[in-house]
């Protein structure tokens, strides 16, 4: 893992949950820290290129959108994880794709306008890979919680 110094981590700790919606948040942060803007966004850039930072967006509630969304679990032989794995990724409303050691051994979240949509989607994705066992789960009682990590 890469070194990170205690600037570092309270930049990571303070833009994790609450990034300020303002034309420029990274100076209101640098601010609050005691920093220059300039020496924050340069700390930020170096994380995300070394992969401690994966991404910096908005996560939405997918309903209130109206849009739904679905866990699916798939059974893939090794051979066509690569494959399988690619294809799913094509499709913009996958937001997580991740492997697993269990006989269902993709994992995959989905996001789109409807089931049906969603549906469709899987029936492609069989059609294009021949990975035909795949689970769709969607939920029936959504429990969210606040994911927020002391650096």
């Amino acid at each position: 893992m890469a070194k990170m110094d205690d600037t570092d981590r309270a930049i990571l700790n303070r833009i994790q949950s609450d990034l300020p919606i303002v034309s420029r948040p990274y100076l209101v942060v640098a601010r609050e820290l005691g920093l220059e803007e300039d020496d924050v966004i340069r700390r930020i850039r170096r994380l995300k290129k070394k992969g401690i930072i994966r991404r910096i967006g908005g996560n939405f509630v997918p309903n209130k959108l109206g849009f739904v969304s679905t866990l699916c679990a798939a059974r893939v032989p090794e051979e066509k994880i690569a494959q399988f794995s690619e294809t799913v990724n094509r499709y913009p409303g996958v937001t997580h794709n991740y492997r697993r050691d269990h006989e269902y051994n993709v994992w995959f979240t989905f996001i789109a306008e409807s089931m049906e949509q969603i549906e469709g989607y899987l029936k492609e994705i069989a059609s294009e890979t021949g990975v035909t066992d795949t689970l769709n789960l969607p939920a029936t009682k959504v429990y969210k919680i606040k994911a927020q990590f002391d650096v």
